[in-house]
Order: structure tokens, then sequence, then C-alpha cells
């Protein structure tokens, strides 16, 4: 639970590295683990000699220096997304396969805060044999100790079960960092090294809390405290294998002092083994599940039950983090969505223009800026909001570094397509409402980032009223333009697109010359109510109607009434309002709230006496904007909802539209140590019972649980994109573009933490900066879908993905002479044919890596044994090709259905596919000769080597629900 500070994070890493490759090399028992490559990256390129590199390979060898995990990051688990947890593991992996051929193989998730069910099956898919965590409910933990359950075959996903199971154990109460409590002195034990100091190390080397050194004279007492901490854990555990682990948070900066001290304790107690009954040995994670699974003991089976929220004590409920740093948590999740469409925009091009205009290598490096920070930003003290308001800002600023590169490779691989002049001024704007536009004639190009057909609308800022769109041929393109919710001086323009997948189109804004103009929002302002005295009696409903739903006002209060789904006819009572929970933050006067933890005081107290009333509505869109203000006479409003509903015009595919209520929030600045929430409030009979989706993955049932203490905050969960409550006949669904913690605290409600404001003097949180003072102005967007289980299970798998990758808005101004864009630019630009899979598969990934390793194994190690692994361009007729399977088994009669895809004729439209392999989930293994450790499990008694899916016969792959299949895909040309 430390966070770093860019310098002194350098620094110590470079440190840490350093000491430890020299330690290992002066004595061949000892061992060592390194999880996170971002740091060991950051060592490699910029501070390791030759020397030291070719020390690494060697002990690599000879498996002493193990990497465990691979990925960038230790990521988080609560509020990340599984295509960012994968990117993030590719990413690590990648280099750990071109650099060392080697391949992790175990897990170390020792320090989320938290555990989903979503990362056993992603390292399952990986190729890992075991997996480690640490952070669960700490009266759970207290009963799996006892009972010795500590350990078990973990089938994260329902669907996948045993073919994605993996052995899973949990560390004890004691978890990653040694007990540094010694009974034969006050000073600490075992960390001899003392506590890092950085980035202005001690110039006489003299760290604080150095531990006391072995001595002759207390060699024993050490030995016997060592032992019987062993043999406490051992009690615990079904097998007489003790993983110990010796170390803790920014340890081994001096690794000198810290093995030096180790080796007498460990020699010393084989010594006397037989008069303290244990051998010691160094070891790796490896080490000692190899040791484990050599018993050949039968294990118990878990479900796909998660291990979240999670709790410490009592008061100590770790569910603040799922709302901390709202702004930071947004930005991720953009950031990942325009990477996920630049890699694609990019892929098409090379393989479309191999000769272009634009140097590839500086096209990669481009990506690869915005790859690194948005895995880097995984980190369970990244977007979890637990860092320090200068971390936050170094990932802030790689964030939108890595954005603007993005953005400026898509601009200039449009250019080069359409052999426009480089002279014109490149306006990008991801999700529109980054940037307004200049007056002149200009052009919008849309990219649809998904393998699907969309119909959707973006909304592009204009400084008049009349304006008509266009379409490449000409044609006029439905739009409506309506003042501003944001600006008094710019309009907001909403254009319909109609966009094949991995396509873009390009659509011309002209000041209004002749018929066509775009429909006009008109505004309809009401009376500001005083909802403390609405009136009871004469309630006037206020309706707003699409094809799909009817929605009413109450004109008394000026909130939400009902929501009529109009094809069942099924009306749902339903009322929105802000809420706020009051906490505290003197340690004096009680348990505080902060970046992790959520101590509310009460129940949530409303906000607002009166709210405003605002419906702009036209042909295409309504949108009801309604202010909250905390008074009657109140200035200023604290929160607004701006909820839009879209009529589609006939010939258009409108049924992801039409069904979606769209609602986007403006909360803050907020009073201090305050946090807010949305609560809906519907008639259905829910019993409480609340549904949340797990990392964007799979779908968690969270029923209402009663605790002595602390009930509202352990009833939080986090939801990464949906989140849903139902009763025996409707479901409302709730889809959001950035986490939030979700709960149901009364039958028939969900509330959605949208923002946090705290500052408390818990001395830990003050040493590290860790307070949430945040006076920023929030911007959430959630989508609602209301109807029948039927109908809301086709819809949101794909509405979750359509508000996850919105298509990607970039704007240009024909300046001078505006030249004629080419003709021939009609529906697929970046190449032939779009690239379309079903609505139950997802494209999850199509890229191009960059790689330069060989995927034939045995070719790869002989490669870098040789030294042939040398520092070449990168490899570009690698593509790196995923796609998922949305559903459950038996979620759907339909949609649940296996899929069968040739992935020659999806891929036709960049170029003729040569060859296809399959892979394992980050790319480093070939299914086909990855052997997975078997564990035994009383369902399946026979030990031995789990073998993963059939592979593709001829590029035709069947694709069976919840997978997610990994390929290398090759073209003719190459």
């Amino acid at each position: 639970f430390f966070f770093f500070f860019q310098e002194s994070m350098h620094a110590y890493a470079a440190n840490v590295y350093t000491s430890v490759v020299e330690e290992l090399m002066k004595g061949k028992q000892r061992k060592f683990i390194a999880v996170e490559q971002e740091f060991f990256r950051l060592w490699w390129d910029a501070v390791a000699t030759d020397t030291y590199k070719q020390q690494v390979h060697q002990l690599l060898q000879e498996g002493r220096l193990e990497f465990v995990i691979g990925g960038q990051v230790m990521h988080d688990e609560a509020v990340t997304l599984i295509d960012d947890q994968i990117l993030q593991l590719t990413e690590g992996h990648g280099f750990l396969y071109e650099t060392f051929g080697i391949r992790p193989q175990f897990s170390w998730h020792v320090d989320p805060f938290g555990a989903s069910a979503t990362t056993p099956t992603l390292f399952a898919l990986a190729g890992f044999n075991a997996h480690l965590i640490s952070r669960i409910d700490y009266d759970l933990k207290d009963d799996m100790q006892k009972n010795k359950k500590l350990q078990f075959v973990w089938q994260g996903s329902p669907s996948l079960s045993e073919r994605q199971e993996i052995f899973t154990h949990v560390m004890d109460q004691y978890s990653y960092c040694t007990p540094s409590q010694i009974p034969f002195s006050n000073r600490s034990g075992f960390y001899w090294n003392g506590i890092a100091a950085f980035p202005d190390p001690p110039k006489d080397g003299v760290y604080p809390n150095m531990s006391v050194p072995v001595t002759d004279t207390n060699i024993h007492l050490y030995a016997q405290t060592m032992v019987a901490n062993i043999k406490e854990r051992a009690a615990w555990f079904r097998t007489s294998d003790v993983l110990w682990p010796w170390g803790c948070d920014k340890q081994f900066f001096n690794a000198s002092v810290q093995y030096s001290n180790m080796d007498l304790l460990l020699d010393y107690i084989n010594k006397h083994s037989d008069e303290f009954g244990v051998t010691v040995q160094y070891a790796t994670v490896g080490d000692y599940f190899q040791a484990v699974y050599s018993r050949n003991l039968t294990w118990e089976i878990r479900d796909s039950q998660d291990f979240l929220p999670y709790s410490t004590e009592p008061f100590q409920a770790w569910t603040g983090f799922y709302t901390s740093r709202s702004t930071l948590k947004g930005i991720a999740r953009r950031a990942s969505s325009l990477l996920y469409a630049g890699e694609s925009f990019f892929t098409q091009y090379v393989r479309k223009h191999p000769a272009s205009s634009i140097c590839k290598c500086g096209a990669l490096k481009q990506l690869q800026s915005l790859r690194w920070a948005v895995s880097e930003v995984q980190h369970h003290d990244g977007i979890t909001g637990t860092e320090s308001p200068k971390v936050k800002d170094m990932y802030m600023n790689n964030l939108m570094y890595g954005m603007f590169n993005v953005k400026k490779l898509m601009a200039s691989i449009i250019f080069d397509m359409n052999n426009v002049k480089k002279n014109i001024e490149v306006y990008s704007s991801i999700y529109s409402k980054d940037s307004g536009i200049p007056d002149v004639d200009q052009y919008v190009v849309v990219y649809n980032p998904l393998a699907w057909n969309i119909t959707t609308f973006v909304m592009v800022s204009v400084s008049h009223l009349a304006v008509s769109v266009y379409d490449e041929l000409g044609h006029s393109v439905p739009a409506q333009v309506q003042s501003s919710s944001e600006s008094p001086s710019t309009y907001d323009l909403y254009i319909l697109v109609t966009i094949s997948g991995l396509s873009y189109r390009k659509y011309n804004i002209k000041p209004l010359n002749g018929k066509q103009s775009a429909f006009i929002g008109r505004s309809v302002k009401y009376k500001r109510k005083d909802i403390t005295h609405a009136d009871q009696q004469s309630q006037q409903l206020l309706p707003v109607v699409n094809n799909c739903y009817q929605v009413l006002f109450d004109q008394n209060t000026n909130l939400m009434h009902s929501i009529t789904e109009r094809e069942t006819n099924q009306t749902v009572q339903l009322t929105q309002e802000f809420l706020e929970y009051h906490v505290n933050g003197d340690m004096m006067k009680g348990p505080i709230s902060d970046n992790y933890l959520f101590a509310p005081n009460a129940s949530a107290v409303p906000v607002s006496k009166a709210v405003g009333l605002e419906v702009v509505s036209g042909n295409l869109m309504t949108e009801i904007r309604q202010y909250f203000y905390s008074n009657v006479t109140s200035q200023d409003y604290i929160y607004a909802v701006y909820t839009r509903l879209y009529t589609v015009p006939e010939g258009y595919d409108g049924k992801l539209l039409c069904h979606r209520i769209e609602q986007e929030y403006s909360v803050g600045p907020l009073e201090l140590n305050r946090e807010a929430v949305l609560r809906t409030s519907t008639n259905l009979n829910t019993r409480q019972l609340l549904y949340t989706d797990s990392n964007g993955y799979q779908i968690q049932k969270r029923p209402f649980k009663a605790y002595m203490n602390n009930t509202v905050a352990r009833n939080y969960y986090p939801m990464v994109q949906t989140a849903y409550i139902e009763d025996d006949t409707t479901r409302l669904m709730l889809l959001a573009e950035r986490a939030h913690g979700v709960s149901s605290q009364g039958n028939g409600q969900v509330e959605v933490m949208l923002h946090r404001r705290l500052w408390n003097n818990l001395q830990w949180d003050l040493n590290y900066n860790l307070t949430l003072n945040d006076s920023s102005v929030v911007r959430p967007v959630i989508w609602l879908i209301l109807g029948t289980k039927a109908v809301t299970n086709i819809l949101y798998r794909t509405s979750g993905l359509a508000l996850e990758h919105r298509p990607v808005v970039m704007f240009g101004a024909l300046s001078g002479d505006k030249p004629k864009l080419p003709g021939q630019l009609k529906q697929h630009s970046v190449h032939g044919s779009p690239v379309t899979v079903p609505p139950n598969l997802h494209l999850q990934t199509l890229s191009i890596p960059g790689w330069r390793y060989s995927s034939n194994h045995a070719e790869q190690v002989r490669n870098i044994r040789m030294g042939k692994q040398k520092q070449g361009d990168a490899d570009f007729s690698r593509v790196l090709l995923r796609i998922r399977h949305l559903y459950e088994v038996g979620e759907d009669p339909v949609l649940s259905q296996p899929v069968m895809v040739n992935l020659k004729s999806l891929l036709k439209g960049l170029g003729s596919v040569t060859v296809v392999e399959e892979r394992s989930l980050t790319g480093t293994w070939n299914v086909n000769t990855l052997k997975r450790w078997k564990w035994k499990t009383a369902q399946y008694p026979s030990k031995g080597f789990s073998n993963s899916t059939e592979t593709s016969e001829n590029c035709i792959v069947t694709v069976y629900p919840k997978e997610v299949r990994t390929f290398f895909v090759y073209f003719q040309g190459q």
C-alpha cells in the first residue's frame, strides 16, 4: 500500500535491482522474486550495465530470480476493466518473453483491496499454474484460517468452470510482510536495511528503523522467534510447507545487509533442525507451489463468488476507493477506449497501405506511449484513487500525453489516406466535449471502433443555430441543434451516424445554405419547485416520449415520476434524488472516511430542497435538464441531471439508441467530508438484491447483508460497467463509463456514489498526503435501460460496449481553397470491407504489438542464448487478434450458443490471411504446447496437465460462451 513519486521511485527501483542482482551473485542459495515490470524495465533500460544484464539472464536460468505475474503492474481488481487488465499483463509479458524467453507461471496478487473472480480466469488463460491473494475480509480470513481452508481450486467463471480453474492460495493473517516484533528487543527484527528514504538517502548509510543485526549473542533468540512464527502458520495449512514471506513494501534497497543477516539465521536453524523441528531455505513462489503440488492432495473447489468488498476491521470497509478520484477513473477509461480505437485504426492502415508516407516505427511509438500509460494506471494505487495528488498528476499527465499522441496519429492517417494537404489545421476530440469548432465549413470524421454496425448520435459544439449536415455523397444527414447545457455562447449539434464495423465516415457541417437545415431543439423552462412543500393533491405529470419509453415528470416537484416501457406497457414508479453521506475526518471522534475507506456517520441526507426544470425538445431527441438547489432562493446549483431520450427516424436501425435513457450528471464542488450519491428508487420488489459486474466480464449477485457494524459501507460494491436490480418480470439496468461504488440500501433502490471530498487527520494519510480534498466538478454518464429480463439481456452487453467505445470524433476545418475530398470516400475508408462479428461476440483486440520474438519457443530461447535478440525494428507483420464471447452458458436461448467464426473472411478487408496461430491470453504460449498443472479435486480425482481448447482448423474457430480467444494472424505478401 505504498504509492510512489515518480522520481523517488526511479531512484528506489534502480537501487533495489542493482543491489539485489549483486547480492544474488554472491551466494548460490539466495533467491528473489520480482513482480511489476514497469519498475524493472526502468532499471533495465536506463540503469543496468551489460554486466548486470548478463547476470540477470544467468539468475533467471538458474531459477534464483523469478518473475511472478509479469504484468506492468500489480493491477487493482475492483475498479479495472478486463480489457485493461489484459493489456497491462500482455505489455509486461511481451517484454519478458522478447528479452528473456521466459513466461511467468505464478501470481502474487498480495496487495489489491479485495479479490475479483475475473482475475483467476485471466491468470489461467495466461498459462499460470497457481494464483496467490491476500487481502480478503478479516472475519472470513479468520474463519478460513481456523479450518485450514486458505487453499482451494477456484473456478472463477461459471461457464468456463474446470477448463480455466486455478489453484489459489490466500495468505494468512500476517499477509506478505515479515512480522517485525521480536520479544528480545524493543527494536524491530528482520528489516535490517530499515525504511527507504528517497530521493535523499542518508549520507552515513544509517536508515530509519534498521533492525537489530544477527549476532552470536542473539542468534538463538532470533531463530526461536522465526521458528515460533513458522509453526503458528503451519497450523493453518494442510501441507507441511510454509510460505514465509521475507520483506515488505520498499525493501531490499540495501540487499547486502538483508541477505548477510538472513544467511546466518537460516544456517543456524538448519544446523539445529532437530531441536527446532523445521528446516528452512530460500525459495521463490514457484518453489513453494511446486512443493504443495507434489504433495498430491485433493482440494476443495470454490465457485465464481469473489472476495469483494474487503474490510480490515469492523469499521474499516475499503469501499470508498470504488469512487475516489472520479476524474482520474473517467480519464483512464477514455484513454483505454481511445487506445482500443487507435490500435485497430493503425492495424488496418498498415495492412492496406504498406507504402504509406507515415513512419510506422514512429506511429508504433505513439501507440506505445498510451499502452504504457493505460497499463500503469491500472496499478492498485492508481485508478483506485489511493495516491497522493502529485502521483495522480503523474498518471494524468502520462494519460493525456498518450492520448494526444494517438489522436495525432489517427488524424495523420486520415490525411494520408485522403491525400489532403498537410496545412489543414486539426482539431480533435474524443467524445465531443473537448473543444469547440471554428465558424468555417468543416468536416467531422467519425470512427466506429466496434466490430458491429452502429447507429448513434455524436455531439459537436457549433457557434450557430443555422447549420446543415451532409455525408460524403452530399446527402443531407438527420441532425438537431440546440442551446448548450454547458456554455451560453455555443450550441450542441447532435448528428445521427450509421457506421459499419471498424470503419469511418466523414460529415460536412455547413452554415445554413438552402432548405436542408438541422432540426432545432426548443427550450421550455419551468418554475423552480420547493420539493419539501409539494402539493400532493393535484398531480400534474409532464410526459416525454420516444418509441421505447414514456417518462413522466411530476410538475409539483420537477422530479422524475415513472417510466413506462411501451412494448409491454409496463410502468415502473421511478424517482431519483441526490443525497450526501456526512463522514468524520477526526481520528479522535471515531471511524474516518479516506481515499480507501468509507465510514458513514448515519444514513444519507437529501441535498436539495428545490429543483429547476428545463425541457429541450426536437424531432430527434429530448433533453430534460434538472437543476438541484439547496433551497428555493439559492443562486447556484450543486447538482444537475441531463436526461436524453432519442427518437430515431424511419429507415435507421434504432434499437439500441431508442432503448437507452442517457443521463449525464454534474456533481460538485462538494463541501468537505461529504460523499455524494444518486439514489434511484422504484416500486420493483427487488428484495434488496443487487447485481454488479466483475470487471466488465461477468455478473455477480450481491444480496444485502446485515452486519453488527458498518452495514451501509459493507454493502457497497464496485460497478465497473454494469449494475442492475429486478423483480420477477422487470429489470432496471445501469451502464457506466467509469467505475463507481454502488449499493442497494432499500427494497427497489439502487444508489451510485458519484463523488467524494474528504480530509482526515490519520497520521498515515498525512505522511503520504493521502487526503481527498477534491474540489472538482465531475460529469459522469450513466445509461438506463428498463425492460423485461429477456429484452435487457439482449441489449445490455452490446449497449455497455457501445458506451465504453463511443465513436471517436475528429474535426478538421478545410481552409484556403477548400480542396474537394476524393469522391470514392464512402463508408469503409480505412480498408475495403468492414470487420463485423455477431452481436454475442466482441472483437476485443486488433493490434500490431511490434514484438520481435519468435512464436516458436525453442527458436526464441535459442536466439536469446546466442545473443541474437538484438534491438532491431519492430515486427509489423504479426497482428494480434482477440475475440470474446459475451454471454454465459444458458443466459439467453440464442445468444448463449457457440459461434463459428471464419477468421479469413472476418479479416478479408485487411488482406489475405495465410497463417493463424492460436496463443495463450498474453500471446507467449502456443496453446498446443501449454500444459497447465491440473490440481486434484473431488470432482476430478486424477491429477495431470490441463489442456486448453481445441484449435482452429483452416482458420475456422468455434467460440464458446465466455471464452477469450487469442490469435496471431499473418497475411500474404509479408
